[in-house]
């Protein structure tokens, strides 16, 4: 525009930069001055652009001598027709024009965007967004259908360029009295492929089409500078990749992400120094297109996780179309430009691939989570239609080890041969006098939880209150599981103080044994020298904070249990007091370890180590349906315990030994 009017500062392209730099930081100040300037500006810019549409339209119906020569004249069916076939040139093609023009359809999400500020997103953001779409798609064709019923393709502009009688030329403009064939040869400045200023020349004042093209697009850059610093926030609150959280602040009592738009700015600021619209246009689109495959899949997937929170209150809405929406951009996105759309692929695959591996702690009540929980149920019931067969037993351990970071041993045996193959339960009974505290047991329960997806150890932990081990137990091995998915083994550590403790407890743990084969349970019992319970060691446990470590010298319920002997008693799930349900017996001394608990320490994260090229020994006493043959193969599957073999021993008479050994 500078162009024509000769009032060029510099060059085409630096004016370009210079006019481009001055306008975004205006549009910054308005941004920052917040949402009430915002919405302000955009009215007067749609008042602005509205005058100008319509100014564009009465302009058509008044073609003048003038004008004729830039090849505007006014309705006529020949033009129309003429105009109606394609005519792609200079190496152009139908998607790199539509590359060019996508942008004039992205301010779609404007009002999702923003919905924080909306008082009624929920009605608001529909009604809005069709409306949008509704009065722009009307627009834009009405005004490429009206520009190609009056305008030819190629003029020169001159008045003496009149058809003559030694012209034979039979397109639209010789019917109309005028001779533009020179154009074929190129050169020339008007008609609709030249002049990127034809509507100006269809309308009725010029310079009113000039501030509608500046309203349109100021009010598309507002509406992106104004919205993605919002949603940027968003993202940075939740802390998901590192070093985004310094704009997560906000300002101000509407929570301005004013370090979001400075960032916007900056890559705002970055891409209007390139000056080619032409050549920024495809690469926007193509992240245009990709965040709007995105929405479309996520709908999609919602509807497929049938969540029931999931309740699209639009009454035509369907889940192909969102699919097909989905799938026709990603097409679009690689016939537009092929390595582009590859590139921004690998973009959101590699965001996604970091968030799956890192697993941030946030909930966002995602459409995944759904869908996870409707496969599992699936799978499950799929399950249970399913006869046991041999080929496909796996142990599936119900694990009695209290706290599960009481008995590390234990649990990182049982897991290292469960992990991928089988169910892992850490069974924790608490034994009370009075009513059980059960607000208490969720917050155990999801504190163990997490110390287990910590400790990358996959299990489940559950808890249940009972009188002693035995009714707990049984609790646990009648209720414990889901269909097929149901412990087949209980696994516990070894009474160490069978001999010199009360008689009752020990009746009480041998019960629970018999219990478990009566259920048809295979049990596993640990042993090591040392004992299994850490848990009177003060600050070997990261799970439970300093308020919840009971008074010292309580009884137990389950074992009577004097402090020398506290890491004896393996058999107890936990160190529960008869007076009141706390987790553990911690010893509040600030003096170093004594050398017995600094061997138990030790002992406790063996199963951590590499095992080296030792033997697993395996005493086969009698045919117990191969469990005592299948637990020491699938540890030796371990990388930690894959240089170890297996040794098994056969009792027997000597007359049958070959038949043993083959057995």
């Amino acid at each position: 525009m500078l162009n024509d009017v000769d009032a060029l500062m510099t060059d085409e392209l630096n004016d370009i930069r210079i006019v481009g730099t001055l306008t975004i930081i205006l549009l910054l100040g308005i941004s920052v001055a917040g949402m009430e300037w915002e919405a302000k500006a955009q009215i007067v810019l749609l008042v602005i652009l509205l005058a100008a549409i319509v100014n564009y339209f009465i302009g058509s119906f008044m073609p003048t001598e003038a004008k004729e020569p830039k090849g505007f004249f006014g309705y006529h069916s020949a033009i129309l027709f003429e105009n109606l076939g394609p005519d792609f040139r200079k190496d152009e093609t139908f998607f790199s024009v539509f590359a060019i023009f996508f942008p004039a359809a992205t301010g779609i999400l404007a009002g999702a965007n923003i919905s924080g500020d909306l008082s009624d997103p929920q009605s608001a953001i529909p009604k809005g967004t069709l409306l949008a779409i509704l009065i722009t798609g009307i627009t834009y064709v009405a005004v490429a259908i009206s520009a190609g019923s009056c305008v030819v393709r190629d003029a020169t502009g001159d008045h003496n360029d009149t058809v003559s009688d030694t012209v034979n030329c039979t397109d639209a403009a010789c019917t109309l009295g005028y001779d533009f064939s020179i154009c074929k040869e190129g050169g020339c400045q008007y008609g609709l492929m030249n002049d990127f200023q034809m509507m100006s020349l269809v309308s009725g004042f010029g310079p009113l089409i000039s501030a509608g093209i500046f309203s349109a697009t100021l009010s598309s850059a507002l509406a992106s500078l104004v919205s993605a610093p919002k949603v940027f926030q968003a993202l940075c609150k939740d802390n998901i990749y590192p070093g985004l959280g310094v704009f997560a602040k906000g300002y101000g009592k509407n929570n301005e992400p004013l370090r979001g738009y400075v960032l916007t700015f900056c890559i705002g600021l970055a891409f209007i120094l390139i000056a080619e619209l032409n050549i920024i246009a495809p690469i926007i689109s193509n992240f245009f297109l990709a965040s709007y495959a995105l929405i479309n899949f996520s709908v999609f997937h919602a509807s497929l996780a049938n969540s029931p929170g999931w309740r699209p209150s639009f009454k035509y809405y369907n889940m192909w179309v969102s699919l097909a929406g989905a799938i026709l951009c990603c097409v679009v996105m690689f016939v537009i430009n092929w390595w582009a759309a590859l590139v921004t692929l690998l973009i959101v695959l590699a965001l996604y691939i970091y968030v799956s591996y890192k697993k941030p702690d946030v909930n966002w009540g995602s459409s995944t989570q759904a869908l996870i929980y409707n496969q599992a149920l699936t799978h499950c019931l799929s399950l249970t239609g399913v006869e046991d067969h041999i080929k496909n037993f796996r142990p599936q351990c119900l694990v009695l080890a209290g706290y599960p970071n009481a008995r590390p041993a234990l649990v990182q045996l049982v897991h290292s041969f469960t992990k991928n193959v089988g169910l892992m339960v850490c069974g924790h009974i608490r034994t009370v006098s009075r009513r059980p505290n059960f607000k208490e047991l969720s917050q155990d329960r999801a504190r163990c939880q997490r110390w287990l997806n910590k400790k990358r150890i996959k299990a489940f932990y559950t808890t249940v209150f009972a009188e002693n081990l035995r009714h707990g137990t049984q609790f646990l091995l009648q209720a414990v599981g889901l269909g097929r998915l149901k412990p087949n083994t209980l696994v516990m550590g070894f009474k160490n103080n069978w001999s010199d403790g009360d008689m009752r407890d020990v009746e009480i743990y041998i019960n629970t044994i018999h219990d478990a084969f009566d259920l048809q349970f295979g049990v596993v019992i640990l042993r090591l020298q040392d004992g299994l319970d850490i848990s009177h060691i003060q600050g070997q446990d990261e799970l439970l904070s300093s308020h919840e470590k009971p008074p010292i010298g309580n009884k137990d319920v389950v074992v009577s249990v004097s402090l020398a002997k506290d890491s004896d008693s393996d058999s107890c799930p936990s160190k529960t007091t008869s007076n009141q349900s706390s987790p553990l017996i911690l010893r509040e001394t600030k003096s170093p370890l004594s050398l017995t608990d600094q061997r138990l320490l030790e002992t406790s994260q063996q199963f951590k180590k590499k095992q080296g090229k030792g033997t697993i020994d395996v005493w086969w006493l009698f045919d117990d349906g191969g469990l005592t043959l299948l637990i020491p193969f699938l540890l030796t599957n371990r990388s930690k315990w894959g240089d170890c073999r297996i040794r098994v021993f056969i009792g027997g008479k000597i007359n049958r030994i070959d038949h043993d050994r083959r057995a």
